[in-house]
């Protein structure tokens, strides 16, 4: 099945796939808080196995694009920071696995 653009014309499913969430790092922290309520940044650092700096890049444009919330606290005079999916990065999140499923499903 192909999606038409504003002009009428078919382009191939893979055309609709958001490039936002489908860079590798952005697309492990979105599974990872897909499944989640919520996550501290320590465990998804652990489980990504990226980079302080690389996550929080990752995870400023993830928030500016209204994907995740971030909440930074302190816990006995530490700082704490947990992330999770907004409902919008939520919808965006099942529409890309949606995408990607018809772009395999679309293959010989």
């Amino acid at each position: 099945m192909s999606a038409s653009d504003s002009n009428g014309k078919d382009h191939p499913p893979i055309a609709e796939i958001d490039r936002l969430i489908h860079e590798p790092a952005r697309l492990m922290i979105m599974a990872y808080l897909y499944v989640v309520e919520s996550a501290d940044f320590l465990f998804l650092m652990r489980q990504t196995g990226l980079t302080h700096g690389n996550l929080s890049s990752h995870m400023s444009k993830l928030e500016a694009a209204g994907y995740i919330e971030i909440v930074k606290e302190f816990v006995d005079r530490k700082p704490h920071t947990m992330l999770q999916l907004t409902d919008k990065g939520r919808a965006a999140f099942q529409k890309y696995r949606q995408s990607m499923m018809q772009v395999f499903d679309d293959l010989p």
